[in-house]
């Protein structure tokens, strides 16, 4: 999504610049822990919320121990519950769900799950605001094709999460929602919808199927790695996402074998690769999971472990800065310094101890579509934030390619 918080380089002031950045991280609370959510209605009584709507998918609303701890967790403040957020968060779901929120007469919303319920959430808190013409509000290209996104001014319903997969959406403040009848992800960019608190809870986190905590898993290596890659990264930044890379390798097996501790630290890494890659990232390799991953049913973050290796070697020309940084990260030693072919070698390393498919024709993808998606890929807002500049869609092809 687009980050407004991203880095700028101040006007050349005579001096040495080669460490000239600004930071300004978002302010956000985070509870973790197994009295987590006990802190949910002091949050709101903080906010001064007293009608929260929590948005699940079904199959968390119908876990009746999940539920309830929810439950007795808001007490009073709860004002109602909207499952069945889906997969890729669809428009129309997106608005059924805002008008819901305005039904219920919601003055918080809180989002649990994965990926697409957060993002639904924070989506249908937009529309509901600033009304349900999600093309006028969405992110597009000026006449010169620079991308630009709106600014959405009005008061937007304070957002509370709590992840159940391993998702860098929980810190963000983007939401990129599915429009059926174009095909094309629409980017829905407010920094009014990024989480006022995070609430990590052992239970839920160990409530999840295995392949979805592996494939959000999978997401976050991938936008780590590019955060690290990208040339508007800076040191803090950096600090975030090598602990994110650290934490992804230290604790990948555990989570996806289903302990819930390891789940948790799961958890904490895609909060900070979220909150790094605001600072740079992403690149190719999550534009070819967007590209690919709706359309042809299958799931982002494989498509993410399968192209990595791929997108990094595409952008090796322009990654010198920040290989290293990846190659320490994953355990290499930092003297003498480490390449990108160390990186590289590093993160294929660790996609092999994993159960992830290698090649884009395991998970069904066809040669013959190969044309298409790179021709799809240069449609996403991502592509601009990438190391390498993309200048057709014959270089995604090779990309594509390779990784089939």
């Amino acid at each position: 999504m687009p980050a407004h918080s991203s880095v700028s380089t101040p006007p050349h002031s005579g001096l040495n610049d080669s460490l000239a950045f600004q930071h300004a991280p978002s302010a956000q609370r985070l509870f973790c822990g197994s009295e987590s959510l006990g802190s949910l209605s002091r949050e709101l009584d903080r906010l001064g919320c007293s009608r929260a709507v929590i948005i699940s998918g079904s199959s968390l609303a119908s876990d009746q121990v999940a539920s309830q701890r929810l439950r007795d967790a808001l007490g009073h403040r709860l004002a109602g519950w909207i499952p069945g957020t889906m997969e890729h968060s669809p428009v129309p779901a997106v608005l059924e769900m805002s008008r819901e929120l305005e039904r219920l007469q919601a003055d918080a919303v809180i989002a649990v799950g994965g990926g697409s319920a957060i993002v639904t959430a924070r989506a249908a808190s937009i529309l509901l605001a600033e009304g349900d013409d999600v093309h006028r509000l969405c992110s597009q290209k000026d006449a010169g094709g620079k991308w630009i996104s709106p600014r959405l001014t009005l008061p937007k319903l304070p957002q509370l999460v709590v992840p159940t997969t391993p998702t860098t959406a929980c810190v963000k403040a983007g939401s990129a929602v599915l429009d059926p009848v174009s095909g094309l992800r629409l980017a829905l960019f407010d920094p009014k919808t990024r989480a006022q608190a995070v609430f990590i809870d052992p239970q839920l986190v160990a409530s999840v199927p295995a392949s979805l905590v592996l494939s959000s898993s999978m997401n976050t290596l991938a936008m780590a790695v590019e955060g690290l890659e990208s040339p508007q990264a800076n040191p803090f930044s950096d600090a975030l996402l090598m602990q994110s890379l650290r934490m992804l390798s230290d604790h990948l097996l555990s989570g996806v074998s289903g302990s819930s501790s390891g789940r948790c630290e799961l958890v904490v890494a895609a909060a900070l690769c979220g909150q790094g890659t605001d600072f740079g990232g992403a690149g190719l390799a999550s534009v070819l999971g967007h590209a690919i991953g709706h359309k042809h049913g299958v799931a982002n973050g494989l498509v993410n472990a399968i192209v990595l290796p791929h997108t990094m070697h595409f952008n090796a020309s322009a990654t010198g800065r920040g290989a290293p940084h990846i190659a320490i990260a994953l355990g290499a030693a930092s003297q003498p310094q480490p390449d990108v072919k160390d990186a590289i070698d590093r993160v294929v390393s660790l996609l092999e101890t994993l159960p992830v498919p290698s090649r884009l024709r395991d998970v069904g993808i066809e040669q013959a579509d190969l044309g298409a998606i790179a021709e799809d890929a240069l449609s996403d807002w991502f592509l601009q934030r990438n190391p390498r500049r993309v200048t057709s869609s014959a270089e995604v092809l090779g990309v594509l390619q390779a990784a089939w």
